[in-house]
């Protein structure tokens, strides 16, 4: 709770401004709103950064659906083995640089980055207007928040198009010329952003200022992740330690990171705010909500389910290990003869929280005591992620014309513990990695990794294996970051294997393990057995039939060639418009 943690480590498009294109109009319009007229202020400012924040809010910044789709963890929809999903080209890693994912992204992007630059300029241009300590405090607060956030669109835009070489735009433009430039190369887009959040990290308060407002923490954790995505792993180190260090953050309920009642809890360091306030002049994606939990609902609870957990992904958190002594996993029921019983959860809280699952009866779905009775799965749809839906508090999500008022969160607490952990197996630190890895399970009452008992959670259950750092390094790839961190934040499971160097052979891997399915049978709501078909997933392959056999990933085994897929292609929107380029 130190702000020289923080210190120590720093050592609405509202005005167009452009030029009519002739000059025949010369009477003032005397409802337009003038560049000199508006940014004269420090209210004027504030306005400017209101318009930034906005531009989070629209889902084609972020494209969760095809960023997931471009990793390891999803599946384009339902028609398995062959997608009905016009998504599916991500998922085939057949995209190019006209499809819409890269065109809309750093459309979206830029825009952010041009409202930045206009605060920055506005703020620029008042600076010695500045009256008193509290005016000047206040302007460079305004101006960290501002440039935190260009230092922020410019580290997406470094991470994930055209190995880094983007177009840096630090100024207004103001005629068609001033909107086009020549690319930078990485590094140079590296160092201007990091400079940008540097200033940040200097002058944004310890604690946000209002709900939903970064601050120093934010910008140490995107510090951090812009050198342990170099492997940098060092100086990533110093910036997640620092954000642990200020003890501002702590691990929340894992129920409450995905649904709008843990908003803004404990563990959020960054989230995207958005509400359900119905506004007419509002389509689709837009304004003030996201739209996301049409894509990741089952189709009889009102979503498209055009992104479905992968089947590795779904077999992984089936198996997330339960501490079978922790009193979090007991689960207390009647039996027929109306005695009260106890007994172990069938899957972890990670996993029931995570997913919606046809045999998980411990977790109602949509108004129903469990998802069997609300949902009918089969048809090789054995599983659907229940982040960013509204199956807590709806029985349909038409209930609110299908959109949902859930925050994304971008970064939280959980994230730094396992980038931390991984800084520190670099170094060779088991123990001290597996000290952050293990908070992270003791959360959601997991089994603890190691052969000696924590010190922490001296009553929680080991599995007393003895890691390696390399052993320990694969559980963090392959369970730790994938099952906790699933469609988080910008891309990270995307990130995550491109910065490991794995993308390809994963594909491989994956694409050669072979899954069928079971059915499940079941007493329903009304007392009656119901048997439903090809809705559990099992890893293996089928005993009798090796026609049943299916397999992920094998298009994106093929067809993933490092050079072209691990980053987007520069938009032909751009390639056709810039003549730079």
């Amino acid at each position: 709770m130190k702000r020289y943690i923080f210190q120590y480590l720093a050592v609405v498009l509202l005005i167009l401004g452009t030029t009519s294109c002739s000059d025949f109009l010369t009477q003032e319009n005397q409802n337009q709103i003038l560049v000199e007229n508006f940014w004269t202020n420090l209210d004027d400012c504030e306005k400017g950064l209101v318009a930034v924040y906005n531009q989070l809010r629209d889902q084609n910044l972020i494209k969760l659906d095809m960023n997931t789709l471009r990793s390891d963890l999803a599946y384009p929809g339902f028609g398995r083995p062959s997608p009905n999903n016009i998504n599916k080209l991500y998922y085939f890693q057949n995209f190019t640089s006209t499809d819409v994912g890269p065109n809309q992204q750093w459309a979206h992007l830029y825009t952010g980055i041009f409202r930045a630059n206009q605060v920055i300029q506005g703020l620029e241009g008042i600076k010695g207007d500045m009256e008193s300590d509290n005016d000047l405090a206040r302007w460079h607060t305004q101006m960290a928040e501002a440039k935190f956030f260009r230092g922020l669109f410019y580290f997406y835009l470094n991470s994930l198009f055209n190995n880094g070489k983007v177009v840096l735009i630090d100024y207004v433009p103001y005629v068609r010329e001033d909107f086009y430039g020549p690319l930078s190369s990485s590094s140079e887009v590296i160092k201007f952003f990091r400079e940008d959040l540097n200033y940040a990290l200097e002058f944004l308060p310890e604690i946000p200022r209002e709900q939903g407002r970064v601050c120093q923490a934010t910008a140490a954790s995107v510090l951090g992740k812009s050198y342990l995505y170099l492997n940098d792993h060092e100086t990533a180190a110093q910036y997640f330690k620092a954000v642990i260090d200020s003890e501002l953050y702590t691990l929340a309920d894992v129920s409450e990171n995905f649904t709008t009642k843990g908003e803004f809890n404990s563990e959020s360091i960054f989230e995207i705010s958005y509400d359900n306030n119905f506004k007419t002049e509002e389509t689709g994606n837009k304004g003030t909500r996201n739209s996301y939990n049409m894509m990741f609902s089952s189709g009889n609870t009102g979503g498209y389910r055009a992104v479905l957990p992968s089947m590795w992904l779904t077999v992984a958190f089936r198996k997330d290990t339960l501490d079978p002594n922790d009193p979090r996993n007991m689960v207390t029921y009647m039996d027929e003869d109306g005695e009260t019983q106890q007994r172990l959860r069938l899957f972890s809280l990670r996993a029931s929280n995570s997913l919606a699952m046809i045999d998980d009866p411990d977790m109602p779905f949509y108004g129903e005591e469990r998802a069997a009775y609300r949902t009918n799965f089969g048809n090789k749809e054995f599983a659907y992620f229940r982040k960013y839906t509204n199956w807590d508090q709806l029985t349909t999500e038409a209930e609110q014309n299908n959109f949902s008022g859930i925050n994304v969160r971008m970064i939280r607490l959980a994230d730094i513990y396992l980038m931390y952990a991984e800084c520190l197996l670099q170094k060779g630190d088991v123990t001290g990695a597996l000290k952050y890895i293990n908070r992270v399970r003791h959360r959601s009452a997991l089994l603890l990794l190691g052969d000696q008992p924590s010190e922490e959670f001296p009553d929680a259950t080991i599995d007393e294996v003895s890691y390696t750092a390399d052993m320990l390094m694969k559980h963090l790839q392959e369970v730790e970051r994938p099952l906790e961190l699933a469609l988080d934040g910008m891309a990270i499971r995307l990130m995550d294997l491109k910065r490991w160097g794995i993308m390809k052979e994963r594909f491989i891997e994956l694409a050669a393990r072979p899954y069928h399915y079971d059915k499940y049978t079941y007493t329903d709501e009304k007392g009656e057995e119901v048997t439903r078909w090809g809705c559990v997933v099992v890893e293996g392959a089928h005993p009798d039939d090796p026609t049943q056999n299916f397999y992920d990933f094998q298009e994106a085994a093929s067809n993933y060639r490092e050079q072209v897929h691990s980053y987007w292609p520069l938009p032909s929107s751009e390639v056709t418009t810039n003549p730079y380029l």
